[in-house]
């Protein structure tokens, strides 16, 4: 039946027992390994060129694609910038951070959860890994939350939508892999993505102080005597919040200033993250030896998904996938916005079963090409996808942030106050992508100013 099929209709077939397998629970590096190599050695098949089994270009490309991937330079810095975060996050500065903001906001209703809010945006520049931040601020912020009287779905939604921000704010590691995936330049995506990220986090700290200010029941003021004097708060910030902060913008900035490429610049940032961590007294063997090791695990991940990812979309590239899209979008006659607006469609269903990571390396190069058809600019596309893919962490069932939450609280919280929690901020990061629509420059002045030349 297999050989009575057109090769395009066979890369639809791969296409679909790839997601059917994920559906499954099968590991996603390894089925799509599995599934390149499966379906490339039929691709690639010659009895008359084939002497023995394994003589099949499939095999060269796999080895040629494991190649490329370890040997590319701009996804250095990824264990780098994971390095940074995992060391930061050991460090205990998180927790000081946490508290410093949460003094300085005590004035505006729903402090505690913009100071969570902030935390988490600060947190999510210098770490990059959601389930990270989800999860320490799980354990952080929401107790103390719930303990100063706050509504346990409010305080859910802010704590999962809080730490999505990690894959959108720069330095992000979604965007390094972008930046190889569409061959964009890594500093200009990081540029494109500085206003959204402070946008969408912008909105969701006014929507908590306008939430709370409706209905102050859901997130009572703290008492006057737990205030400390202004003095005090001052220096508990300066402590906290400014060398975190300046460690982060160094990074940024040597990257938007062309002084540092991402690698280096993520270099100076794992360097300085060990100094932080000297200056709070919290480097211990142990905070080191562990950073390292979810280091390593996490990179080795990433590279796997890369080397499989490339090897299936190589295969179904090669057997006419991408020109069945292609000629789909060419031939339904729609506009720019229309494409818009369904490719995103197509991104927001695919983040319930899949992660960022193979909607990245495996769908989004489906649309790449049309861009130029549809008169889209790369690097706005890019921003979209960045702001789309918020929500495949928020979108229940599947909403990983969720589960990250229940893992650590557990019975604290039930699953599903937490999706309840989470709807507002789901319906903020379409706001969001509306605002950026309407508003192109939001993505794209800062690129276009930074790099005019």
């Amino acid at each position: 039946m297999l050989f009575s099929l057109t090769n395009p209709e066979i890369a639809i077939l791969m296409m679909g027992m790839f997601l059917f397998a994920v559906l499954l629970g099968f590991p996603i590096a390894f089925t799509l390994m599995a599934m390149g190599i499966g379906f490339g050695y039929f691709a690639y098949y010659d009895a008359t060129m084939m002497e023995h089994i394994f003589d099949n270009r499939i095999f060269q490309l796999f080895v040629q694609n494991t190649y490329t991937v370890m040997d590319n330079n701009v996804l250095t810095a990824v264990p780098l910038f994971l390095f940074m975060g995992y060391l930061v996050e050991r460090a205990g500065i998180v927790a000081k951070l946490f508290f410093a903001i949460r003094l300085a906001a005590h004035r505006l209703p729903a402090s505690m959860a913009v100071a969570a809010l902030i935390t988490c945006t600060l947190f999510s520049t210098a770490t990059g890994i959601i389930g990270a931040v989800v999860t320490l601020m799980g354990l952080l912020a929401w107790p103390a939350m719930v303990k100063a009287g706050y509504d346990k779905k409010f305080a859910s939604g802010i704590i999962c939508a809080g730490g999505c921000l990690g894959i959108l704010i720069p330095p992000s590691i979604m965007l390094i892999v972008y930046s190889v995936i569409a061959q964009l330049s890594p500093l200009r995506l990081f540029a494109a993505a500085i206003f959204p990220g402070l946008l969408l986090a912008g909105l969701y700290i006014v929507y908590a102080v306008f939430r709370a200010w409706l209905n102050p029941s859901i997130a009572p003021r703290p008492p006057k005597e737990d205030i400390p004097p202004t003095g005090e708060i001052l220096k508990e910030v300066l402590v906290s919040f400014v060398p975190l902060f300046g460690l982060i913008m160094l990074v940024l900035g040597t990257i938007l200033a062309g002084i540092a490429t991402p690698a280096e610049a993520a270099a100076a940032g794992a360097f300085g993250a060990i100094l932080l961590s000297w200056f709070y007294k919290t480097l211990k063997w142990q905070n080191f030896k562990e950073s390292v090791f979810l280091t390593a695990k996490t990179t080795a991940m990433i590279m796997w998904l890369f080397i499989g990812s490339w090897t299936f979309s190589s295969v179904f590239s090669y057997l006419g996938g991408h020109e069945v899209f292609e000629h789909f979008f060419t031939s339904i006659n729609i506009t720019t916005w229309q494409f818009l607006i369904i490719t995103q469609i197509i991104i927001f269903l695919l983040g319930w079963p899949l992660e960022w990571t193979e909607i990245l390396i495996i769908f989004v190069p489906i649309f790449l090409p049309l861009l130029e058809v549809f008169g889209v600019n790369p690097y706005f596309f890019a921003m979209l996808i960045a702001l789309n893919l918020q929500t495949s962490f928020l979108t229940p069932p599947m909403a990983m942030s969720a589960y990250y939450l229940k893992g650590v609280q557990k019975s604290n919280v039930e699953l599903l106050d937490i999706f309840r929690g989470i709807m507002p901020f789901l319906a903020i990061v379409i706001f969001a992508m509306f605002l950026m629509y309407m508003f192109p420059g939001i993505a794209l002045w800062l690129p276009e100013t930074l790099f005019a030349q």
